[in-house]
Order: C-alpha cells, then structure tokens, then sequence
C-alpha cells in the first residue's frame, strides 16, 4: 500500500507540473536590425619616373604610374590631378623643377596620350564608378623633346583628388 501511495504521490505531482506548464503564458514581440552604409573612398598612388632625358632627342620621352582607387561598391567618383607644385605650372604644362629651371611635362588619361588629366570634375577628371575591388588607373606622362635645359634631377609633387 505504501508503495501504490508513492506511485499515486508521484503521479500527482507530475500531473500537476504538466498542468502548471500548460496554463503558462506566453508573449512575443520583433526588432528591426538595420545598418546603413556609406559611401567612402581611399586612393594611392605609385611614384612616376621619367628616367633619363635627352635634351638632344628628337623623341619624347613617356611613362606610366597607377592610382588605386577603393570605393563602396557602386560609387561614383572622379579622380583629380592637380598642376603640381612648379612654379607657373598648369594641369596642360606641368613643371619638373631643379634650382630655378623647369622641364615641362603633361599627364594623360590615355594611351595614346591626347585627353589632358587634370582637376575640374566633369571637364578633366577621370570618371568611374566603384566595384568591390580596388580599381588601378594608369596615368600615362610624357616629357616633349626638344627643351634644351641643364643636367641635374628635376621634380614635381602631384596632389590626386578622388571626389564622390
């Protein structure tokens, strides 16, 4: 008999667990997870080298450099060459400089090296619209022979704008 009470004592209780977890109530509600993202760029950029000039040459004297530009997919962004620091320089007529003498040179957006790069977005920038990768844009430089100036190493420090 002792036996059958505690099977019937466990029993109830049971029962009454069961009971108690059926009647419990429950609730429910959402939230919005959101985030915004938001346009932005980084740009680099190698060194450009002439290497040697011949003032004696009858042909110019080309070379390349790249800028890499890495935006948030999708954007839009023109890239801006400023005229450099030579004195008396402009974006069509730059100015390699060494103690007071200058090597004119200009920077292209092409090849074939006939669309001027300079820094009014829209009239000579370069455009593009971003990917998810970084994007390399090569700027291609000439020095036009026939300036005839004296030996030594001739610089310039070009400023590159990324606008979007």
């Amino acid at each position: 008999m002792l036996k059958s009470r505690s099977i019937f004592g466990l029993i109830s209780i049971i029962a009454l667990t069961l009971t108690n977890s059926s009647l419990a109530a429950t609730t429910t509600t959402t939230f919005t997870v959101t985030a915004t993202v938001v346009a932005t760029c980084s740009v680099s950029a190698t060194n450009l080298s002439f290497g040697n000039y011949d003032p004696v040459s009858v042909s110019d004297l080309d070379a390349t450099n790249t800028v890499t530009v890495t935006c948030t997919d999708g954007t839009s962004y023109d890239i801006g060459l400023d005229a450099g620091i030579g004195s008396g320089a402009t974006v069509a007529t730059r100015k390699l400089t060494n103690a007071g003498n200058t090597l004119d040179y200009t920077l292209y957006q092409d090849a074939p090296r006939t669309t001027v790069w300079g820094e009014t977005v829209s009239t000579d920038t370069l455009s593009a619209t971003a990917s998810a990768l970084p994007a390399n844009h090569t700027v291609y430089g000439r020095i036009d022979s026939g300036q005839n100036v004296p030996t030594g190493l001739y610089s310039d420090t070009i400023t590159v704008t990324v606008t979007y």
